[in-house]
């Protein structure tokens, strides 16, 4: 009865804009934000597809239609780098994601340097791909 257990003071109102979030859990927000991002651009991803199919004249003719009126637009080649970014970030992600499924790579030092790739891979494909669209 003479026992009395040590209360430690427990945070009560956690400030998360205090809190820093290590990069492999940036790089798993923005795996959910870049997939949630695809899936409701999908419709329009979509109907840019369906466009591009046909016949070589209608292939021209698309890509004139695009050049001359929305893809000549800074905004748009902006939107589209970055739905570019997001597909690509997705998927390394998800590579990442399926390796940490497997056990590899979950001790602290290999994720970490696993998410410095992913953001690298990602960003460096994203611009190579860019130049090679635009």
């Amino acid at each position: 009865m003479a026992e009395t257990a040590v209360k430690r003071e427990r945070p009560k109102h956690l400030n998360l804009a205090q809190i820093r979030l290590p990069l492999p859990g940036y790089v798993s927000i923005l795996h959910r934000v870049s997939g949630v991002g695809l899936f409701l651009c999908l419709p329009v991803l979509i109907a840019l597809f369906g466009a591009s199919l046909g016949s070589a004249e209608e292939l021209e003719c698309y890509r004139a239609t695009m050049a001359y009126s929305v893809l000549g637009l800074p905004v748009v080649k902006l939107l589209l780098l970055g739905l570019l970014w997001a597909y690509l970030h997705h998927f390394c992600a998800g590579i990442r994601f399926l390796l940490l499924d497997m056990h590899i790579g979950v001790e602290l030092p290999r994720a970490r340097a696993s998410a410095w790739v992913v953001m690298g891979v990602s960003l460096v494909l994203t611009v190579v791909l860019g130049v090679l669209t635009w």
